[in-house]
């Protein structure tokens, strides 16, 4: 029989005997078919689709299922439920267990999961054959986008270097920003906010390519303001949602910096004169002159040596190759050379290398250091005598090698017998006489004569200093790495900066400028860069600044450096637990190593100090539960039974367990968490009655309604699995007694005959 089919069956019955005539009787018979649970529950759809907007609240009606069956009473009553195990919904979901409406149970996010999909069940209340029948529909919900996610860079900073004759539109490097949303909502757009004021650079709007827009060039920048080595771009991402999310590359923390470098393609120029002159008498090692030439490129490539090619075959002087400065190396006689002519060369250190070359003119000039000489030793001549005085006598000649008034000569008698009867022109050697003469007096005259010396002055050049060079640190920019946990006042690093002029124009102060926030300090006469405070990684891990040197004249020429402070970290941070208490729950009979719960905790610290593993520190001695290590999931470590204990608490008392969190550090750090897990029971238990037979006396007399006996049962479950209905099955065919479902209580529904019958076998059902 079917009864879904058909569920009564009427029969026309007829009797008849065999006499003559025969006769016939009929009766009617209605034939009610009971229900047994043959029929599973049907779904409406083997499969139903659904869409969710990801900012649904919770509660929001996904759906409705609908599955029927046609069994009558319990056995055709359908109660949906998500089966877990075959779903992947972690929780997102929860279906209402009778009217099969699908809702949400908590907030969604599209980018951590964009479909999920569920196993939905429907059970009816058969009890046979094992707790009813079921079925299954699959259920697959779409999440819908929306513009939560602001776009994010793929790096914290970007850094590059391209040559200071770049052309416009070379492409130096490229940004990316990606947004987890999906459609024109991930869509990433980019423009350059800040740090271009002159537009020196472009940026593709979508694809995040920053080229040269301009020329870059460092000497054609120093014709009308201050070389720019570096810029650092501000860089936004915009997504086109509306209002659209934005990224911003923000300055010393996040940052596009482009360093300009210099290409070799100034030749060093000679500032200096190509002419020069010195004394013949100066010692050697001194200073004949200074020779510049400066090259406008930057670095090595601006870097001037200077070489004697030639001219100075016979090693008269010396050049410093760094300083440019001309000295003597022997002593120079401008009687044997009074020129030199030196084709010097200025070099730049670049590769190639380029160069410059001058001829430097030295003039050797003339100091009195040489005697005059006559062209004779001894002059003989003859004059009359008494003639009148101022009579032509002869004239005398000599020589002197020196230049100039050292050469110009004057003439003069020395003291002797009869020098005053004679007189000497100073001027041009001639000898007259100054008396009239008498050879019988005196015959022969013997007359010195000399030409006088003069005198000498030396002249000493004080060569008063200018304010001409700026302080120059030894690198452009600094990079250095410190531990967090620096006392405050520890030294970092010690800047030298170098002038090569005198005095207070050569004095070097030192200063910090941009934000340090704080950290560091310079002492301004040593360099020495400081901590101010405490440094801590996890809320700034780098600096970035510039230090200055500035000397002490009035105009206060400078040079700047930058520096970068990278901090180290140090197992500082203790992992901590998101919560200190956990509560879970587990079904029980399920198979060991089933995830019940995944606790997490955070770290601030990096590398091996911020790896965080996870044990069960106590009361887990029978090895109930295991926890992955990595992971933080809580698991099962072997099968459950509700009967037999129903809740276990991972606390810190002698029958309660802690989870500890421990990082990798040296010394390692910890913390510990509660976590209280039930297990929630299954009904697995059947009724139990306390005795298997009841045995009743009653007299027939007792009047209807009288309680005969009471049964009763017992279920080691809990909740509705163990609350208890009774049913007669067997034994009642007229309706003697009536049993109360609830209590088991049995009472009398129709008078007894004990001659009609004297016993009654009920079969009594808990269910």
């Amino acid at each position: 029989l079917d009864r879904e089919r058909a569920e009564v069956h009427r029969l026309v019955v007829e009797a008849w005997d065999d006499g003559s005539p025969r006769r016939r009787g009929r009766l009617r018979v209605s034939v009610r078919v009971l229900d047994e649970n043959d029929n599973a529950p049907a779904f409406s759809r083997g499969e139903y689709q659904a869409r969710l907007r990801e900012d649904a609240p919770p509660g929001t009606a996904v759906c409705r299922l609908r599955a029927t069956d046609p069994d009558l009473g319990a056995n055709g009553e359908v109660r949906y439920a998500i089966n877990r195990r075959q779903s992947d919904s972690d929780g997102y979901f929860a279906v209402e267990e009778r009217s099969g409406v699908l809702r949400l149970r908590r907030p969604l996010d599209r980018e951590a999961r964009a479909l999920h999909r569920l196993v939905v069940e429907a059970r009816d209340g058969g009890v046979l054959p094992e707790g009813g029948l079921s079925a299954q529909a699959f259920v697959r919900i779409e999440i819908e986008d929306i513009n939560d996610n602001q776009p994010v860079f793929e790096q914290d900073i970007y850094v590059t270097s391209i040559s200071s004759h770049t052309q416009p539109g070379t492409e130096i490097i490229n940004v990316v920003a990606t947004d987890r949303d999906s459609g024109i909502f991930g869509v990433v757009t980019y423009e350059i906010c800040s740090g271009d004021p002159h537009g020196k650079f472009s940026i593709d709007p979508q694809f995040g390519i920053i080229r040269t827009k301009k020329q870059l060039d460092h000497e054609a920048q120093a014709v009308f303001a201050e070389k720019q080595q570096e810029y650092t771009l501000h860089i936004a991402a915009e997504d086109c949602g509306s209002p659209p999310l934005t990224s911003l590359l923000m300055l010393d923390s996040l940052a596009v910096k482009i360093v300009i470098l210099d290409i070799n393609d100034n030749s060093p120029s000679f500032m200096s004169l190509p002419l020069c002159y010195v004394m013949e008498d100066v010692e050697v090692g001194f200073l004949v002159h200074h020779i510049i030439a400066v090259d406008p490129d930057e670095g090595r490539n601006g870097q001037v040596t200077y070489h004697i090619l030639s001219g100075n075959e016979n090693k008269a002087f010396v050049l410093d190759k760094i300083t440019g400065l001309l000295t003597t190396a022997q002593f120079l006689d401008r009687e044997v050379q009074e020129r030199y002519s030196l084709t010097v060369v200025a070099l730049d250190d670049g590769s190639p290398a380029l160069s410059a070359t001058q001829v430097l003119t030295i003039v050797v000039l003339d100091v009195n250091d040489e005697t005059p000489v006559f062209l004779k030793q001894l002059y003989e001549t003859a004059v009359h005598e008494n003639q009148d005085p101022g009579e032509f006598v002869i004239k005398v000649e000599a020589v002197d090698r020196d230049a100039g008034l050292n050469s110009l000569l004057r003439y003069e008698i020395l003291p002797g017998a009869g020098y005053e009867k004679f007189k000497m022109n100073s001027d041009s050697g001639e000898l007259k006489t100054a008396a009239s003469l008498d050879r019988e007096t005196q015959e022969v005259f013997s007359i010195k004569g000399s030409p006088s010396r003069s005198s000498t002055a030396q002249f000493y050049l004080t060569v008063l200093d200018e304010n001409d060079h700026s302080p120059l640190f030894a690198k452009t920019q600094y990079q250095i790495s410190v531990i967090e946990d620096l006392e405050e006042g520890s030294a970092i690093l010690g800047l030298s900066a170098s002038d090569e002029d005198d005095g207070l124009n050569g004095e070097v102060t030192y200063s910090l400028i941009d934000d340090t926030y704080g950290a560091f300090a310079i002492d301004s006469v040593t360099g020495s860069i400081v901590t101010t405070k405490a440094l801590d990684r996890e809320t700034k891990s780098q600096y970035t600044f510039r230090a200055v040197a500035s000397d002490c004249s009035t105009h206060f020429p400078r040079s700047t450096t930058v520096m970068t402070v990278l901090i180290q970290d140090v197992n500082d941070n203790v992992p901590k637990f998101e919560q200190s208490y956990y509560k879970a729950s587990v079904w029980e009979g399920q198979s060991p190593k089933t995830d019940i719960i995944q606790v997490f905790a955070t770290d601030l610290d990096s590398g091996l100090n911020g790896e965080t593993e996870y044990s069960i520190l106590s009361g887990n001695e029978n090895a109930t539960f295991l926890i992955d290590s990595a992971r933080g999931i809580l698991s099962t470590g072997k099968g459950l039974d509700y009967e037999n204990i129903s809740s276990y608490r991972f606390v810190s008392s002698s029958h309660e367990l802690v989870l500890l969190a421990s990082d990798h550090g040296t010394p390692s750090l910890n913390s510990t968490a509660t976590v209280q897990i039930t297990v929630l029971d299954v009904n697995d238990n059947p009724p139990v009655f306390s005795s298997l037979e009841y045995h009743v006396h009653v007299k027939e007399s007792i009047p209807i309604g009288s309680h005969i006996t009471e049964v009763s049962a017992k279920d080691c479950d809990a909740g509705t699995n163990a609350e208890i209905t009774y049913a007669i099955i067997s034994g009642n065919d007229r309706g003697h007694f009536g049993l109360d479902g609830r209590t088991g209580s049995i009472n009398l529904t129709k008078a007894l005959d004990y001659e009609d019958t004297m016993k009654f076998t009920l079969v009594i059902q808990a269910t």
